[in-house]
């Protein structure tokens, strides 16, 4: 049997949308204010889900004290309070959409997870906008 364990997490980050190929017209127009020269913020919201089968030692699919652990070593002490364009390495040529944010989430959290087990990132950028990757 296989069940799934998530872990609720958040950040505040700054960034802006902005494709460095377009004028300054398609930014706008594409981006809209998530073009704002002078950055614009979220409060994240991050779950992560782990798929897996039960340990019989441990009755964990993984140790939600690592997890937790893990995800802030991983994702919020690198991205919490920060600019994601200028300090966050992934983002210097990357555009840190919810999209891109929540697949550099996965990509930075899948190798400390066991290969038996699946990974998901759901990411908020807003109560109502939301996105979720599973490495697919």
């Amino acid at each position: 049997m296989r069940i799934t364990v998530c872990r609720k997490e958040h950040f505040n980050a700054a960034h802006r949308l902005h494709n460095p190929q377009w004028s300054a017209e398609q930014n706008k127009e594409v981006f809209g204010l998530c073009n704002n020269p002078n950055y614009h913020g979220h409060n994240y919201e991050l779950i992560i889900k782990v798929k897996g089968e039960i340990d019989p030692e441990t009755g964990y699919v993984i140790d939600m004290k690592e997890l937790k652990s893990l995800i802030r070593k991983e994702v919020t002490d690198r991205f919490d309070h920060q600019n994601l364009n200028l300090d966050v390495q992934e983002f210097k040529d990357l555009n840190p959409t919810a999209e891109n944010i929540a697949i550099v989430i996965w990509q930075k959290l899948r190798p400390h997870i066991n290969t038996n087990h699946d990974l998901t990132v759901i990411l908020f950028e807003t109560p109502r906008n939301f996105v979720e990757f599973s490495g697919e």
